[in-house]
């Protein structure tokens, strides 16, 4: 089946690799949440995305911090880069997202996929946040769709829409690197859950086989790591080539029932992230807190449960 976006990432990162267009990353990683925050930045222009940013939050005070986004806007000061993109490669349901703080002082644009608007109506209802939430991606600059393009600095850039772990996931493919977000961890780890609200085990299978039919060589960085059974250090970055032959969960000759009953298998054994209450609440408002009520201040839900 012709999968154009595809093969226009595919051609991008060989066409990068031959020139020599490379990204510069640099990660921050989040202890807390384990998450791995990248600045991307193109080494000609200065031009830079920051992708997958961090709000330090404290859930049982309820108190908001950014001690780790002032790390990211020191080093993009000192570096003298522009910020032109703030990335999220979904409503993330493990921390909140600093974009709008980072925006506020560094400037650029805030970007998601499309189908932010499906995952905004689960949520929405689920949260019984009422009409008062817009469910339009209105919060966000730009939802990108499948096999968009655009670019950073001299970089180009694609788009690819990865659904599964949630509907909206979405990996940027810039010079001859991907940010593939919450599809795949390292090798030695294996794969996202797909029990969330909207997730789908088979749909993560084909998200993940159509990023693993990228270049063997393509730089892959991640948006969480846990440290696999063995290993002492956290890791962020791999290979396409890395993860189709040492993936646990999904290297090559893993079919796709195979997958599907590991994978729901162990989704069943998982207990939620702690989080995910407040993350989603934020984070589908695109990192912003709910509206303050008359007393000035604002509130996260939590649904109870009476079985």
């Amino acid at each position: 089946m012709s999968d154009p976006a595809l093969e226009a990432a595919a051609t991008q990162v060989m066409t990068c690799r031959a020139t020599g267009q490379a990204p510069v990353v640099r990660t921050f990683f989040d202890l807390p949440t384990f998450t791995a925050t990248h600045v991307v930045h193109d080494p000609a222009t200065r031009a830079c995305a920051i992708i997958d940013s961090v709000m330090d939050y404290d859930p049982a005070s309820g108190k908001t911090d950014h001690a780790m986004a002032q790390d990211i806007v020191d080093y993009v000061t000192a570096e003298k880069l522009k910020v032109e993109w703030l990335l999220e490669t979904h409503v993330h349901a493990d921390h909140l997202s600093a974009a709008p703080w980072l925006q506020e002082r560094l400037g650029g644009r805030l970007g998601i996929g499309h189908a932010i608007l499906k995952v905004q109506d689960i949520f929405g209802r689920l949260f019984n946040v009422g009409t008062q939430f817009a469910r339009d991606g209105s919060q966000f600059d730009e939802l990108f769709e499948d096999g968009a393009q655009f670019t950073l600095g001299a970089l180009p850039v694609t788009v690819l829409h990865v659904p599964g772990h949630t509907p909206a996931d979405m990996a940027y493919v810039i010079g001859e690197a991907a940010f593939i977000g919450d599809t795949l961890f390292m090798p030695d780890y294996g794969t996202a859950r797909a029990d969330f609200p909207g997730g789908n085990a088979r749909m993560l299978y084909q998200s993940i086989r159509r990023l693993l039919a990228l270049p063997a060589e393509t730089r892959v960085f991640l948006c969480h790591d846990y440290k696999a059974p063995g290993r002492d250090t956290f890791a962020w970055e791999t290979t396409i080539g890395a993860e189709r032959q040492n993936n646990v969960h999904v290297h090559d000759g893993v079919d796709e029932e195979a997958f599907v009953q590991m994978r729901t298998a162990r989704d069943a054994t998982l207990s939620l992230p702690n989080l995910i209450m407040p993350s989603v609440q934020v984070n589908m408002r695109g990192g912003h807190l709910p509206e303050p009520e008359d007393n000035g201040v604002s509130y996260i839900k939590i649904p109870l449960s009476r079985s």
